[in-house]
């Protein structure tokens, strides 16, 4: 159905529970594809040992050239990006398969809810890996409705593989990543797509960016500068601000 594309940094035991989840949670058999940059916390071992399809570099080559080298290995006509920091929640991908039969055309961005991000508690169930507690989130999950949302830029999303095609795919001048959703948006933009939708019933918990903002990963790049560096990459590439694209543009969270 989709093809999955991760991209991880040295963060195996938030991957294994992005893996498992979508192993358990998912209505289809999608594809997953990983790539692996450094892979020095046995990262590699696991896919293998998994039979999980990954790409691999030694060196951090970043999010959006990662997302690049793994997406040419999709063999499906829908390609899905996912952070490797996600617990994807029970019948997330038939809800976006749903959503995306009744467009009935190929030019959409869908992207699943962030709960934890559009209105949800989560304290009691866990911040991290080794406190998360998946039943109570599940349960308490299983008695609120989110809204469907205009103008997303994040992840997880999922496009036609055709758009994916069109635009290139990620741009690899906002490394280490930061910045690349906006800059996805505004070259499907382009290309003629308006319907950027956060479709509110297919429904993902995220660990609160694990990779790009975990201080531990700063031998790998500068954190300080995520945010600065790429909103002027944007501003000089398409002499607009990221929130002058998503407010008059997307109408974003309308």
């Amino acid at each position: 159905m989709f093809s999955i594309i991760i991209p991880t940094l040295n963060n195996l035991d938030y991957l294994r529970v992005c893996l498992n989840s979508l192993k358990k949670n998912s209505t289809f058999n999608n594809e997953i594809i990983v790539h692996v940059n450094i892979g020095s916390d046995g990262t590699k071992k696991f896919l293998k040992e998994n039979d999980i399809l990954y790409t691999f570099s030694e060196n951090n080559l970043g999010l959006c050239k990662a997302v690049n080298l793994a997406a040419q290995k999709a063999s499906t006509d829908y390609i899905l990006y996912s952070h490797d920091d996600f617990y994807f929640c029970p019948k997330w991908d038939e809800v976006l398969y749903k959503e995306m039969k009744s467009i009935n055309h190929k030019r959409f961005y869908l992207s699943s809810t962030q709960v934890n991000t559009f209105g949800f508690d989560i304290d009691n169930c866990g911040k991290n890996y080794k406190d998360f507690n998946e039943k109570k989130l599940l349960e308490n999950l299983s008695k609120k409705k989110f809204p469907d949302l205009q103008g997303s830029t994040w992840a997880p999303h999922l496009v036609h593989r055709d758009y994916w095609i069109k635009v290139g795919g990620f741009s690899e001048e906002f490394f280490p990543g930061a910045g690349s959703d906006p800059d996805f948006a505004l070259k499907l933009w382009n290309k003629g797509i308006r319907i950027f939708k956060m479709v509110g019933e297919s429904k993902v918990y995220h660990f609160e960016s694990k990779t790009l903002r975990d201080k531990k990963k700063s031998v790998y790049f500068n954190i300080e500068d995520l945010g600065s560096k790429s909103a002027k990459i944007f501003m000089i590439k398409w002499g607009v601000s990221t929130k002058f694209f998503k407010k008059y543009y997307l109408k974003s969270n309308s």
